[in-house]
């Protein structure tokens, strides 16, 4: 992993250091329940003490490993052809996002990041009911998933329903979507360490979340056995809401 002048950052206190760790496993136990949300609200803890772009290639790492969990945790459920459609536009998507970050100025990132906070909430708010995709439009979902992804760290929100919409539910809803994720965080760390964005002090700060990530996304799926599908569905959209307000308020400090 190279460093270089323009990404280079110190090493958090060990007090921002704990934060942060609480951070990935309880965001990371919200995704294990709710299925998205946690990489919006982990970004949101991290912009304040990385800055916007190490933030988004630190989410990234610790996204690998509760997206990882989750796949694994909930591997008996997954819709393997569902992933494979959604990953031919998210791969690419994701390849393109990660290169338009390294190319992009920190305040402007900042200043993108904040607007798509804004529209978050307001999509929240009014968007319609999510339909039936054919194939052909879901792998279009999946490459503007993956652009998002690459550029802010995590759109999940924004396309939960529609996976919710292809008639999956619980362990297969989590699970599915969770996999489609893993393909598109590898894809990015591989642009992330090619641009020399991903650093020695990214990459180290990725990796001391990765045991509270994965450790959440054991608790989140010991919770959500235990959910009636009303209740999940519930869980879900309260988490919309959340990560919205959350990161609304973290991009705005």
């Amino acid at each position: 992993m190279a460093v270089t002048a323009g990404v280079a950052m110190a090493l958090p206190s060990a007090s921002q250091a704990a934060l942060l760790v609480a951070a990935a496993f309880g965001t990371s136990m919200l995704s294990a329940v709710a299925g998205f949300g946690g990489g919006m609200l982990l970004l949101a803890a991290c912009i304040a003490a990385l800055g916007p772009r190490n933030a988004v290639v630190v989410v990234t790492i610790a996204q690998l490993a509760s997206n990882g969990g989750r796949v694994w945790f909930n591997r008996t459920e997954i819709h393997g052809r569902l992933v494979g459609v959604f990953s031919l536009g998210a791969i690419p998507g994701a390849a393109a996002g990660a290169l338009l970050l390294t190319a992009t100025p920190t305040d402007t990132l900042a200043r993108i990041i904040g607007g798509f906070l804004l529209v978050l909430v307001l999509w929240r708010r009014f968007h319609p009911a999510a339909v039936h995709m054919p194939d052909a439009v879901f792998v279009a979902m999946g490459a503007a998933s993956g652009l998002g992804s690459g550029l802010l760290g995590s759109v999940g929100p924004l396309v939960a329903e529609f996976f919710l919409a292809r008639g999956l539910a619980r362990s297969a809803y989590i699970g599915t979507d969770a996999a489609a994720n893993l393909l598109m965080h590898i894809t990015k760390l591989v642009i992330y360490s090619t641009a020399a964005v991903l650093t020695h002090a990214t990459g180290l700060i990725g990796l001391v979340l990765v045991p509270a990530s994965f450790a959440g996304s054991r608790t989140g799926k010991q919770i959500v056995d235990r959910l009636p599908p009303g209740v999940f569905v519930i869980v879900v959209e309260l988490a919309l809401v959340a990560a919205g307000v959350a990161l609304l308020i973290g991009g705005s400090s």
